[in-house]
C-alpha cells in the first residue's frame, strides 16, 4: 500500500508542476514524442490516479488486483485531464472592438465637439462602452455634450466621424 501512495504522491506532484511550468514541459515532451495526446497534466492523472486507486484496492483486492485497478481508473483520470486542458486552450475569447464596428451605432457626445475640431464621444459596442476622438465634418456649428450623434465613420483606430442623429417630432 505504501507504494502505491508513493505512487498517488509523486502523481500530486506532477501535477502541480504542470499548473505551474505544464506549457514548457509539453514543448519539451510534445516536441521530443511528437505525439498530440502526451501532456504533462494527462501524465500526472494517470500516476496519481493509479497510485491513489492502486492503494485503495490493493488492501481488499490484493496486488494484481490493485494495479489493474490502478491502470484502469490512471486512464479515466488521464483522459480526463487532457479533455480538461484542451477546452482550456482552445476557449477562443471574443475580438477586441474596433472602431469600424461602431460605425452605424448611435453615441452620445461627452466632450464638445467643436466645429471642425475634435471631442470625444462614448459608444455602447459588443458589451463594452468605449470612448473614441470625434470630428462632425459637415456641420458648421458645435456639438454639447449630451448630444446623441451617430457614427458615420472611421478616421483611425481612436478617431470616427459622427453627426447628429435626428429627433422625432412631437406635438
Amino acid at each position: 500500500m505504501t507504494t502505491f501512495l508513493i505512487i498517488g504522491a509523486v502523481g500530486l506532484g506532477l501535477l502541480l508542476v504542470s499548473l505551474v511550468i505544464g506549457d514548457l514541459l509539453d514543448g519539451f515532451l510534445g516536441g521530443a514524442l511528437d505525439a498530440d495526446w502526451f501532456s504533462t497534466a494527462a501524465i500526472g492523472g494517470f500516476v496519481s490516479a493509479f497510485g491513489f486507486g492502486g492503494a485503495l484496492a490493493v488492501g481488499p483486492l490484493g496486488t494484481i488486483a490493485a494495479i489493474g485497478i490502478g491502470a484502469l481508473g490512471g486512464a479515466l483520470f488521464a483522459w480526463f485531464a487532457l479533455w480538461l486542458t484542451r477546452l482550456l486552450k482552445e476557449e477562443h475569447t471574443d475580438a477586441v472592438p474596433s472602431g469600424d464596428a461602431a460605425v452605424g451605432l448611435d453615441a452620445a457626445v461627452i466632450t464638445t465637439i467643436p466645429a471642425g475640431g475634435f471631442g470625444v464621444v462614448r459608444v455602447a459596442l459588443g458589451g463594452h462602452t468605449v470612448t473614441y476622438n470625434a470630428k462632425a465634418p459637415d456641420l458648421d456649428e458645435e456639438i454639447t455634450p449630451g448630444t446623441a450623434v451617430h457614427v458615420t465613420g472611421v478616421l483611425s483606430p481612436t478617431a470616427v466621424t459622427v453627426a447628429p442623429t435626428w429627433r422625432e417630432i412631437t406635438s
